[in-house]
């Protein structure tokens, strides 16, 4: 049987104003990704399902973040705001080419699911014309009340224009529909606008359906999953739950954390087998873990791939571009970046390694420093298998460190080291023979008060 094609269309125009930022309320992260993401990768994909965003005025960074996530997306600029359903139909040109089922979701809605989106769906196959997602509020204050006969939704009623009895009704309204795809337009295009603010209210679909003859249902979800962002605070919450996600999930997958509500994840972080996380870690966007990696208290890792039976930290801040071989080792107060480890590589403690390539089982010192950057432009070092730098060396790139080469302690290297060879940069050592008692002599003379 072939699969129902399907058109979701995502509201995303809004301002944001409450945020209190210059940033579009879309592209503010939960998780390590924009709200934005998080409801695309909820939206269908693979044959037969497209996707429309519906973007404000001069908001191009929407519309690049879209297409980042789902190059599939195209995007439909609303330019006046006029209600739900007017933003709904800025993507008519995409309504108009068809499609089985019509998805209307919010870009500011992180918490949805890709599965409570497919159930949704799932009426539309069985005859219904229009499906809301409705949830049991724990105060539902301000909230359309989802009003049902019979097992079918008749209206919306705005908590304004609700009776007393109206307003004691818990199921809400979440605002995320689903319609036949057949009948979409011509519902959409029945809606008006003879309100009080003169806006065309994607909820007057459901009176329509009915006053038409079709019929209208209800989807119940979490409060949880269906929270709307306009808030810094609103914004926190949702972190929150998405964060709780995210710890289950991964002890669920074998991941031990004995103190999971210190470690922050990523919508994106994945785990293998084996896999240990200390508290008060911070994992962004991009990394991976593989088998047997311990990571130890207060290491902060963005976009890294860790190998199997790998060590980090306490205190080690793994930047973009960092990828450890199996067994490698990263010490307290060693910061990488662009830099890759090979297996059994061991930074102990207290080193930059930037732009750098190092081979299997080097050892880098304590206080080592790649001198990666000379104001304009970076460049990168190469340390060779087995090579042993020595404590407090700056390893001036571009440069070459060969295989089993030995750099000293104190060393400010400029040049190629090769293979196997011992190289030393210090300045030559004077001892100055009862220095240090004629300097305190000197020194303590200074402060002696005058008579």
């Amino acid at each position: 049987m072939t699969a129902r094609s399907s058109l979701t269309i995502v509201l995303a125009a809004g301002e944001g104003t409450r945020m209190q930022s210059s940033l579009p309320k879309v592209l503010h992260p939960v998780a390590g990704q924009s709200l934005l993401a998080h409801v695309l990768g909820a939206a269908p994909k693979g044959a037969g399902a497209t996707l429309a965003v519906v973007i404000g005025p001069d908001h191009e960074a929407v519309a690049d973040e879209a297409r980042r996530v789902r190059p599939d997306a195209a995007t439909f600029v609303q330019r006046e705001r006029l209600g739900t359903a007017h933003a709904v139909l800025a993507a008519r040109e995409a309504l108009a080419r068809g499609a089985d089922d019509l998805l209307v979701v919010f870009g500011d809605t992180p918490l949805i699911s890709a599965e409570t989106v497919s159930r949704l769906r799932a009426p539309l196959k069985n005859g219904a014309a229009l499906a809301v997602l409705g949830f049991q509020a724990a105060d539902p204050a301000g909230y359309g009340r989802l009003l049902v006969e019979d097992g079918r939704l008749v209206a919306i009623r705005e908590h304004a224009d609700a009776t007393p009895a109206e307003r004691a009704i818990t199921l809400c309204n979440a605002g995320v529909m689903a319609f036949d795809g057949r009948r979409a337009l011509q519902l959409l295009d029945r809606i008006g606008n003879a309100n009080s603010k003169g806006e065309y209210y994607l909820v007057d679909a459901v009176a329509i359906s009915r006053d038409m003859g079709l019929e209208a249902v209800v989807i119940e979800t979490s409060e949880d999953e269906v929270r709307g962002i306009n808030t810094k605070g609103q914004l926190a919450e949702a972190e929150q739950v998405m964060q709780a996600r995210l710890r289950k999930a991964a002890l669920e997958a074998g991941v031990t954390m004995n103190a999971p509500d210190t470690v922050y994840l990523a919508a994106d972080t994945r785990f293998g087998k084996d896999v240990t996380i200390e508290p008060f870690v911070v994992i962004g966007p991009g990394v991976s873990i593989a088998d047997g990696a311990v990571i130890h208290s207060f290491s902060h890792i963005v976009q890294s791939s860790i190998g199997k039976n790998t060590s980090v930290g306490p205190f080690a801040r793994l930047r973009p571009g960092t990828s450890l071989g199996d067994g490698a080792k990263i010490g307290n107060f060693v910061e990488t970046k662009a830099a890759t480890l090979e297996a059994g590589v061991k930074v102990n403690h207290l080193s930059y390694i930037g732009d750098t390539h190092v081979g299997a089982k080097a050892n880098i010192g304590a206080g080592t420093v790649t001198c990666n950057y000379d104001g304009f432009s970076k460049h990168k070092t190469e340390i060779g298998e087995g090579a042993f730098i020595g404590t407090n060396s700056s390893l001036v790139a571009p440069v070459k460190i060969g295989a089993g080469a030995y750099i000293g302690s104190g060393s400010v290297i400029t040049k190629d080291v090769p293979d196997d060879a011992m190289a030393v940069e210090r300045s030559p050592q004077t001892n100055r023979e009862g220095g240090a008692r004629r300097y305190r002599e000197l020194k303590t003379k200074a402060k002696t008060p005058k008579a």
